[in-house]
C-alpha cells in the first residue's frame, strides 16, 4: 500500500492571524481565532476541520452516488462542532454533526439505500477525525425527508 502526503504552510502575520498556503496553483487564504485571542478576520481551525469533514462526507456521498450513475445535483451540507471542556478543563471538539441535504427526492435516485450504507466509508477525513471525535452524519432529501441518521 502507498501512502500520498498532503502539506500545507501556515505564515504567521500578527497576532493569530496567519497566511495559509495551500500549494502551488492554489489560492491563499488566511485564518484568525474569534476574539479576544484574534480578530476573527478569517475561518479559525475548528472551522477549516469542519469544513474538511462536510467537504469530504458530501464528496463521498457524490462518488457513491456516482458509482451507480446518480447524481445528486446540488447538494448542501452543514457541520457543527459541540466544544465542551475535558477532564483536564482544556477546550475540546467533542462532536461533529453534519446534516446533508440533496437537491432531489429520495424517490428520484435509484439504489440509496446502498449508497447511505457505504459512502462515509470513503470519506478519508471523517473516518480518519472520528476516532477522536464522535461524528453523527444525516441526509435527508429535499422535501425534507431523513434518509440516514
Amino acid at each position: 500500500m502507498s501512502a500520498d502526503t498532503v502539506s500545507i504552510t501556515l505564515t504567521r502575520e500578527t497576532a493569530y492571524r496567519f497566511t495559509v498556503d495551500f500549494g502551488e496553483g492554489w489560492p491563499q487564504g488566511h485564518n484568525d481565532e474569534p476574539a479576544p485571542l484574534g480578530e476573527g478576520s478569517g475561518p479559525g481551525p475548528k472551522h477549516m476541520l469542519l469544513a474538511g469533514v462536510a467537504n469530504c462526507l458530501s464528496a463521498s456521498l457524490t462518488f457513491a452516488l456516482g458509482k451507480f450513475k446518480q447524481d445528486p445535483g446540488r447538494l448542501q451540507a452543514t457541520a457543527t462542532a459541540t466544544v465542551g471542556r475535558n477532564a483536564d478543563n482544556r477546550l475540546r471538539i467533542q462532536q461533529i454533526d453534519v446534516d446533508i441535504r440533496l437537491d432531489k427526492a429520495a424517490s428520484e435516485l435509484e439504489h440509496l439505500d446502498r449508497v447511505l450504507a457505504q459512502f462515509e466509508a470513503f470519506c478519508t477525513v471523517s473516518q480518519s477525525v472520528q476516532d477522536g471525535i464522535a461524528i453523527h452524519t444525516r441526509v435527508s432529501d429535499n422535501t425534507g425527508n431523513v434518509l440516514k441518521g
